[in-house]
């Protein structure tokens, strides 16, 4: 993970593609909402067995995209972090369920 990190922080610098951590964040948002929306379309909205197209593959390239570009803003280590989140889902499936129990 850590290389791709640092291969979209090169590449934000390279094109200057520099925006507060808020912006990014609604990046982010818009972007999963735009792979959610491939996902629907490739199901034809729940009717049939989901066919998957190269539109899906980039709208998910452009989520983790934007997810590489929020942990650079904040300098959050995302091996770190998928560690912990990863430790964090153990632990609940431990007492019986993934969800966060709230």
């Amino acid at each position: 993970m850590e290389k791709l990190q640092a291969k979209v922080k090169a590449f934000s610098k390279k094109y200057s593609l520099i925006a507060p951590p808020e912006y990014q964040a609604l990046d982010l948002v818009s972007e999963v909402g735009e792979f959610a929306k491939e996902i629907l379309k490739s199901s034809n909205y729940g009717r049939k067995d989901s066919e998957y197209s190269e539109k899906t593959k980039e709208e998910l390239g452009d989520v983790l995209y934007s997810i590489l570009v929020v942990a650079n803003t904040l300098e959050i280590n995302l091996d770190e972090a998928l560690t912990g989140a990863l430790k964090k889902y153990e632990e609940r499936l431990k007492k019986g369920s993934a969800g966060s129990g709230k």
